[in-house]
C-alpha cells in the first residue's frame, strides 16, 4: 500500500490526469474538426450533410474544412483538460472514500455532471470563439468578423463586447457540457464493464464497442442544449440593436414554437458522429498516452 501512494505524492501526478486528458482530446479534434464543421452549418440552416460538403469543397475549397482549427485544440487544451482531469480526480477521491470499491453509476454520474460543469466554465470562452470562426463565412460580407485565430477571436471580443462577453452562452453551455459528460462518461465506464467482464471482449474492441454507446449517449443528452448554446453564441443584433433571443429560455420556447421539439435535434445524424469518434478516439489516445508514460517509468 506504501508503495501504491508514494506515485502520487508531488506536482506531476496531479497535473497528469489534466494534462493527459488535454493532448488526447486535442489530437482527437484534429481528426474530428471537418465533421464538427458540417454539424455546426446544419444548425445554421444551411442544407443537408452532404449539401454543405459539396458547397464547401466547390466554393470554399478543403481548408474551410479546417477553419476554426485554432479555436477547437484552445478549446480542448480548456475544457477537456478540465473535464477529464477534474472527472479522474474526483472518482479518484471517491472511490477513496468507498473503501476502494467499484463506484455505482450514479456516483459516476455526479463526478461527470460536476467535471462537465468545471470543464465548460474553464472552456466557455474558446468555445464562444470556436462557432463565431466556424459560423463566419455564413454571415453576409459586411457582417463578418474575419477573425484570424482563437487568440485573435478573444483579442476582439474582448476588446468589441468586454471581458464578460466571453461567457456569453455560457449558461447553456455548462448545463450542455454537464449532460454530455454525464451521458458519456457514465456510460462508457458501465459499457466497459459490460464488454470487458461479461461480453469477454480485448481491449480494443471493448474501447470501440463502448466509445460507441458513450457516444450515443452523450448526443442523445446534450445535443438540445448543444443547439440553444449555438443560436445564442451565433446571434447578431439587427439594425435596430435588437438580437433575436433575449436569453437562452427565449430560445428554447421560440425554437419549440416554429420548429416543435424535435427542432432541437437538428443535424443529430452527423453530431452523433462526430461525438462518437471523437469520444472513441479520445480514450484511445488517453490509453497510448497512458502506456507511453508507464513505459518510462512517469
Amino acid at each position: 500500500m506504501g508503495d501504491e501512494k508514494k506515485p502520487k505524492i508531488g506536482v506531476w501526478p496531479t497535473v497528469k490526469p489534466f494534462m493527459n486528458g488535454g493532448v488526447s482530446g486535442m489530437l482527437a479534434t484534429c481528426v474530428i474538426q471537418p465533421i464538427d464543421m458540417i454539424k455546426v452549418r446544419i444548425q445554421l440552416g444551411q442544407g443537408s450533410a452532404a449539401h454543405i460538403t459539396t458547397t464547401m469543397l466547390k466554393n470554399e475549397g478543403v481548408g474551410a474544412f479546417y477553419k476554426g482549427l485554432s479555436a477547437g485544440l484552445l478549446r480542448q487544451a480548456t475544457y477537456t483538460t478540465a473535464r477529464l482531469g477534474s472527472f479522474r480526480i474526483l472518482t479518484t477521491k471517491a472511490i477513496e472514500a468507498n473503501d476502494g470499491k467499484p463506484l455505482p453509476l450514479y456516483q459516476k454520474a455526479l463526478c461527470g455532471l460536476t467535471a462537465g460543469a468545471i470543464g465548460a466554465t474553464v472552456g466557455s470562452p474558446s468555445d464562444l470563439a470556436l462557432i463565431r470562426m466556424q459560423a463566419d463565412a455564413t454571415l453576409p460580407a459586411a457582417q463578418r468578423r474575419n477573425y484570424t485565430n482563437a487568440f485573435h477571436a478573444l483579442f476582439r471580443i474582448t476588446k468589441d463586447e468586454g471581458v464578460l462577453s466571453l461567457w456569453k452562452g455560457a449558461g447553456p453551455t455548462v448545463v450542455r457540457a454537464m449532460a454530455l459528460n454525464m451521458g458519456m462518461l457514465s456510460s462508457y465506464d458501465q459499457s466497459v464493464e459490460f464488454f470487458r467482464d461479461s461480453v469477454g471482449l480485448g481491449e480494443a474492441a471493448t474501447v470501440v464497442g463502448a466509445s460507441s454507446v458513450s457516444g450515443f449517449f452523450a448526443a442523445a443528452c446534450s445535443l438540445p442544449f448543444d443547439y440553444v448554446k449555438t443560436q445564442i453564441q451565433k446571434m447578431q443584433p439587427d439594425a435596430e440593436g435588437k438580437y433575436p433571443y433575449t436569453g437562452s429560455l427565449d430560445c428554447v420556447m421560440k425554437t419549440l414554437k416554429a420548429g416543435g421539439p424535435l427542432k432541437f435535434y437538428s443535424g443529430f445524424p452527423v453530431y452523433c458522429v462526430r461525438i462518437a469518434p471523437h469520444v472513441m478516439m479520445t480514450w484511445i489516445f488517453l490509453n497510448q498516452i497512458q502506456k507511453l508514460e508507464k513505459s518510462y517509468g512517469l
